[in-house]
């Protein structure tokens, strides 16, 4: 079941103005300060929001961005379209201008207009017609120590746990459960980029008028930091999207002379122009289709600011063949502050298998981008496919609650084995020796004996666990869904897990979502809150659960070490792919459940590059 992309109806102007004082003294559009005495002018709107006035004319909407009441006046005149500018969207485009100078008067406003200058873009030859201009690939070979084994690597294990080691011989269970994990081989240190797979990455990123700034350097810094820390095996294509869009770099080795131009590319980008999201996906999934070599790994970073001004929806229908394209490859959006359209993007990584991150705040850019690839570069396995097979007379399987994942359940034979439960089985191509590999599970089994002892009775605390995680992502897809109808007080009733027996334990996991649900529901206490932050927060963690992947939200990145004077995201747990799936949970202080060690590492790196530089997060 997909989101639904229905966006909510814009409150009334009595529930605009239940803003706190700390919003009313935060612009909307930078998240900056509007407080006076600044140097800059300031808009205050009929809503009663206030704003720089240069970011409401370089937004050009009559949308207010925090509660999205429709303004009937605006402190300036809108210039007359141009002849490349759709018509039916008269403020397509009108962030092609940007103030130069204008004059502050006390309210009323008069309605003198501004003068604009138009920015200036840079002179960039003509795009070729298809894009199989993609430089060739490199043979990659790895180290001979490591290709003691068949395929080179040591290979993927399975561990099945019962919820309870015993079963009374008398005693019949409607629903019993049993946890079965995939745990990945872990990376080396010194594995340089020869035991992973290399990976076609394009960049899809918005340079609309309203990324004008600091908020575009900061993107620019980040991308940036991608381009160093990739292989020279990998390859890097960049497109950027206003009003249209174009591809800056076709899909080049990140070698040397490879990282010069890629820098180039990016750091030549200019704002301005409206917001085309459909547009820049297309050509982004074009620079993938039309290449005539592939990498093993294949993704799309899309990062935006704001809503679609070109189009009626950024989402594009289902059934079409746009849509095909997109769900081809992994798309991992970026909602970058509080004036992006978080359904839409949650839809567009839902519907591709990619995973959707809410940056709150503009600093974080380089750490989510820097999580993001830390999974994508740690890639050892591909096309997993995992059988559960019912291994006794009459032990049925009801569920398999696997989140995202797709479950084609076949009709088997039951074999009658006295005390087994399941038949597990896992096959998966290994990424650098091409070979298919096929792993056997222990069998799933529990003692039936006459009478059970206290230790029997006991529930086993990594299928609790998972348990909770489960309950968890429901809790928050129903409040969601709630939020979305208006429903703001159910949405906020959610499941306590403070009484099961993992977090009666003191399991890091449970401590992490029971603050996980309650910082959802803190940004579902009023409409303005949940417009402004609250559905994009909601949004990242339901894809981050349903995926069992990492994905930054708020002011949280995945991998990155906790605030102490915030609550506590703390444990590092559970992930199918190189962290402990099962035993004791790391009391680390990386956030996210599902981080891998290779994220926590690039998030650090980056971390530590912002010290360096300068240039840490507030």
């Amino acid at each position: 079941m997909h989101p639904r992309t229905r966006r909510s109806q814009a409150v009334n102007k009595n529930t605009a103005m239940t803003s706190s004082s700390a919003d009313d003294k935060t612009c909307g559009v930078c998240l900056g300060s509007v407080a006076s005495g600044q140097g800059q002018a300031i808009f205050t709107a009929e809503c009663s929001h206030s704003f720089h006035f240069t970011c409401i004319v370089r937004r050009g909407s009559r949308l207010c961005p925090v509660c999205n009441v429709q303004w009937n006046h605006l402190p300036f005149n809108v210039p007359t379209p141009s002849a490349d500018i759709d018509p039916s969207n008269a403020f397509c485009g009108l962030s092609n201008y940007i103030p130069f100078s204008f004059s502050m008067f006390p309210t009323p406003v008069p309605q003198f207009p501004p003068v604009f200058t138009r920015v200036s873009q840079p002179t960039l030859p003509p795009e070729p017609h298809q894009f199989s201009d993609d430089e060739p690939l490199i043979a990659v070979t790895a180290d001979p120590t490591s290709l003691a084994s068949p395929v080179g690597l040591q290979k993927v294990t399975i561990k099945a746990v019962p919820e309870r080691p015993a079963i009374a011989a008398s005693e019949s269970v409607s629903l019993f459960t049993v946890l079965v994990g995939l745990k990945a081989p872990s990376l080396s240190n010194d594995a340089g980029f020869a035991q992973r797979a290399p990976i076609d990455l394009v960049t899809v990123l918005d340079v609309s008028g309203s990324m004008f700034g600091s908020k575009l350097d900061l993107v620019k810094r980040a991308v940036n930091f991608v381009i160093d820390n990739l292989g020279p095996s990998d390859r890097l294509s960049v497109v950027s999207f206003a009003t249209q869009a174009r591809r800056m770099l076709p899909l080049r080795r990140m070698t040397e002379n490879g990282r010069e131009d890629a820098k180039r590319a990016v750091n030549a980008l200019v704002a301005s122009g409206g917001t085309n999201i459909v547009e820049g996906l297309k050509k982004g999934v074009r620079v993938l289709e039309e290449r005539r070599h592939k990498n093993p790994v294949t993704s799309i970073i899309f990062l935006s600011d704001g809503n679609d001004t070109c189009n009626h929806s950024s989402v594009i229908p289902r059934g079409t063949d746009d849509v095909q394209q997109v769900e081809t490859f992994p798309v991992h959006s970026f909602g970058f502050g509080s004036d992006h359209d978080p359904i839409a993007m949650h839809s567009i990584s839902d519907a591709s298998g990619g995973t959707f991150s809410f940056i709150e705040s503009y600093e974080m850019v380089q750490d989510a981008f820097a999580g993001c690839i830390g999974g994508l570069l740690s890639v050892v396995t591909q096309d997993v496919l995992l059988m559960v097979r019912s291994a006794s007379h009459g032990v049925e399987i009801q569920t398999i609650p696997s989140g995202r994942y797709a479950i084609p359940i076949d009709e088997c034979e039951e074999n009658e084995r006295k005390t087994t439960l399941l038949d597990i089985t896992c096959s998966y191509k290994d990424v650098m020796s091409k070979e298919i590999a096929q792993v056997e599970g222990d069998l799933v089994e529990i003692q039936r004996p006459i009478s059970l002892s206290p230790s029997d009775m006991m529930v086993n605390l990594d299928v609790d666990r998972q348990k909770n995680r489960l309950r968890a992502a429901e809790s928050i897809a129903e409040a969601q869904q709630m939020a979305e109808t208006g429903n703001l007080i159910g949405a906020r009733e959610r499941t306590d897990l403070l009484a099961t027996a993992s977090a009666q334990a003191g399991d890091g996991l449970c401590m992490w979502l029971e603050a996980d649900m309650k910082e959802t529901e803190r940004r579902m206490g009023n409409e303005q809150l949940y417009q402004q932050a609250g559905r994009a927060f909601a949004l990242s963690g339901m894809s981050s659960h349903a995926s069992q992947r990492a994905t930054t939200r708020g002011k949280m990145v995945a991998g990155a070490k906790a605030p102490s004077e915030s609550f506590s995201f703390g444990a590092a747990t559970g992930s199918v792919a190189q962290s402990a799936a099962f035993g004791s949970v790391a009391q680390s202080a990386a956030f996210g459940a599902y981080a891998t060690p290779n994220m926590a590492n690039m998030v650090s790196k980056s971390q530590q590059l912002n010290k360096t530089e300068g240039n840490t997060p507030n």
